[in-house]
């Protein structure tokens, strides 16, 4: 389990001799625009098929499972910290290899097709993107994501209001499934960037294969900016809107996300810090400790160990 992808609140489970089943039993929370389900599995169970009409996003909040979307994917591990986005009319097809010893505990949510169509379409009218050749747009393809800080709140912020006992929780509710909406969509770019198959598609993605290419240089926005022929404001604005983090936290992770490699690969710290452009190792030092919480020899023992 990576701890940078951001796990989800955890519901206790249900005493099994309150179940109605062993294997994927269902509790049920309805909006006026959602419907949440706590799945839970107590039991070992193979090929197991969850069919969804609409549009759902799920969350794995404990245990394992091996997974597949029917049509469309080969079986992969399924763990807490990552999410499933399913299209309209798609099956998952599912094996608990461990519940008997570790039960096994997910959420999704089941959004209203309709809300979802007038939200995006409301989205592209009131919030037109700057970079012209981007929209707002669900990708059915971008079905597997690494939860973000934003995307794990915008979910823990769903299951809290369906949970609670609110008389105006389908209007709070409406809200925040518009903010889950855009961090999803924020999350599959950033997926799409690691792929570098916007690269060719969309000024963020040109800038963001250049920043990769060039993490061991001196980066300058300004600079950067220009080749994405927009202003320094509206370039902080296109990247906050398309990815969901400002230019320079991109530069950070990337840089982070580099050194880590280099590390794997034995490369010193100071080493490290030059390649990835940080001219003082002290400064890199204290970055990196503080998106990975040790620092950078503590990471790099841990890897020979």
């Amino acid at each position: 389990m990576n701890p940078n992808h951001f796990q989800l609140n955890k519901p206790s489970l249900t005493h099994e001799n309150k179940l109605n089943t062993l294997v994927e039993n269902q509790t049920k929370f309805s909006l006026n625009n959602c419907e949440l389900s706590v799945y839970e599995t107590h039991k070992t169970a193979y090929d197991v098929k969850l069919h969804f009409e609409h549009l759902a996003f799920t969350g794995m909040l404990r245990g394992k499972k091996w997974m597949k979307l029917q049509d469309k994917s080969n079986y992969f591990e399924y763990l807490p910290g990552e999410s499933v986005l399913v299209a309209p009319g798609e099956t998952m097809v599912i094996d608990f290899p461990e519940a008997d010893v570790q039960p096994a505990q997910c959420v999704s949510l089941t959004l209203n097709p309709e809300f979802v169509k007038e939200s995006l379409e409301n989205l592209n009218f009131t919030s037109t993107k700057i970079d012209d050749s981007s929209h707002w747009n669900i990708s059915f393809d971008e079905f597997y994501l690494l939860n973000s800080k934003a995307l794990a709140s915008a979910t823990n912020n769903i299951m809290r209001i369906a949970m609670d006992d609110n008389s105006h929780k389908d209007v709070i509710a409406d809200f925040a499934l518009k903010e889950l909406l855009i961090r999803l969509m924020q999350t599959q770019a950033r997926n799409l960037v690691e792929k570098n198959t916007l690269k060719t598609q969309s000024r963020i993605g040109f800038v963001a294969d250049f920043i990769k290419k060039n993490l061991h240089q001196k980066l300058s926005i300004d600079a950067i900016a220009k080749m994405a022929y927009v202003s320094k404001s509206n370039f902080f604005k296109m990247f906050k809107q398309e990815l969901g983090l400002s230019p320079n936290e991109f530069i950070i992770h990337e840089r982070i996300k580099k050194a880590k490699e280099l590390l794997n690969q034995q490369n010193s710290v100071s080493e490290t810090a030059f390649s990835t452009g940080f001219s003082d190792t002290n400064y890199f030092i204290r970055v990196f400790k503080q998106v990975e919480g040790v620092t950078p020899k503590i990471f790099q023992n841990r890897k020979i160990i």
